[in-house]
């Protein structure tokens, strides 16, 4: 006798769909939304885009945020930089003190007037030039200091500043990374001679690209804003708004520096949301600092005796033991989904300098060699901030 049919096999049951990949998590976000959009569109059918109504308008707000008597708002945080080097009559043989830890254009700003660049080292525990390293590069033929606040945390300038003036030597800041940081209680830039600010994505606020200048002195402000556009004697949003005819002329050789009523429409609104900005990037900061203090041989960056950072990079230094190198990490980083970046710059060693020749540098190699920024931004949730903390410890074993 037959076995009764069993009838049809049933289709073994679909295995479970795998469960997707985490996002990404990017070094750094811009905090833009709704209100910067309305902004720019509102300018863009206001008829005017060019350097306008709004970027005076920024330029005031912003001088008013620093507590600077004058913003001068151009292009980049670099063509600030250049500017202030020419308000400074710097030229050929001239020497400027200026950190190898920092971005490149920092240096370049020295080139682009003729001048050369003098690397001075930094401490470790800032990333920032202190009046031994400068007067340890310091000559004769030394016209001026460009010091940094770097990542965000500030220079002391006080000290930098009472040390320039022994020497007779006028300081200038790049406070490109700068924005929201304090000194004493008060905002990186007061008081400042001249101070660049640099509006690029990646900073605490951002206009897209663009920067500013901030000085106390009328008549630079003044020279400042003819160089800016072409060294003209009237600007174009004066002619137009006097309504008359107008024959400009050229009282110098300047440049196209300019900034956008668009990017300074943009500017206003992230300048109204700095204070919830860095409030929170300390927030997030402080969280960080807490949870990797149980990973051995990792050191975070943290805030001066004098003063308070905004965070715009936080980047960790690890030991020299540590189980493995700092180029190696970045790649764990990267597989684990997480974007991280190597620590500053040393512009010494780049092929741009090769040649040029500098001081033992020990604090700005160790630091550029060896550090790596973690993702920061403002929307960070905490458990992105886990992931990241996850990876370092299994990559500190365990």
């Amino acid at each position: 006798m037959s076995a009764p049919d069993p009838g049809p096999v049933p289709a073994p049951a679909p295995a479970p769909a795998p469960a997707p990949a985490p996002a990404r998590i990017p070094v750094m976000v811009p905090w833009l939304g709704e209100e910067e959009a309305r902004a720019a569109a509102d300018a863009v059918l206001s008829g005017w885009v060019a350097q306008g109504p709004r970027v005076a308008e920024f330029e005031r707000a912003f001088a008013d945020r620093v507590g600077a008597e004058h913003g001068i708002a151009v292009s980049s945080c670099t063509s600030a930089l250049h500017l202030a080097l020419i308000a400074l009559e710097l030229g050929p043989g001239d020497e400027v003190a200026v950190p190898s830890l920092s971005f490149i254009a920092t240096a370049n700003a020295v080139r682009y007037v003729g001048a050369r660049p003098v690397f001075a080292d930094v401490e470790e525990a800032t990333g920032n030039l202190t009046p031994a390293t400068v007067d340890a590069v310091r000559t004769p033929r030394t016209k001026a200091v460009l010091a940094v606040h770097q990542g965000g945390v500030p220079a002391d300038v006080h000290a930098l500043r009472a040390a320039c003036a022994e020497w007779d030597l006028p300081l200038v800041e790049d406070a490109a990374c700068g924005i929201g940081a304090t000194v004493g209680g008060k905002s990186v830039g007061h008081g400042a001679l001249l101070a660049a600010w640099s509006f690029h994505p990646r900073k605490v606020i951002t206009t897209g690209e663009g920067g500013m200048l901030t000085t106390d002195d009328a008549r630079w402000a003044e020279r400042l804003r003819r160089l800016r556009e072409h060294g003209m004697n009237v600007s174009a949003a004066q002619r137009h708004a006097s309504g008359k005819p107008i024959v400009e002329s050229y009282l110098e050789v300047g440049y196209n520096y300019r900034m956008t009523d668009i990017q300074a429409a943009v500017g206003l609104v992230q300048l109204g949301k700095l204070d919830a900005i860095v409030a929170r990037r300390r927030a997030l900061a402080a969280r960080y600092t807490e949870l990797l203090a149980e990973i051995p041989g990792l050191r975070p960056v943290r805030d001066p005796d004098y003063g308070q950072g905004n965070f715009q990079s936080y980047w960790v230094l690890p030991a020299e033991d540590f189980p493995v190198g700092r180029d190696e990490l970045l790649a764990r980083l990267s597989d684990a989904g997480i974007s991280a970046r190597r620590g500053i710059m040393a512009s010494h060693l780049e092929p741009a300098y090769a040649g040029h020749g500098a001081a033992p540098l020990p604090a700005t190699e160790r630091i550029s060699r060896g550090s790596l920024i973690l993702p920061l931004f403002h929307t960070m949730t905490e458990a992105e901030q886990d992931r990241v903390v996850a990876a370092l410890r299994e990559a500190a074993g365990g």
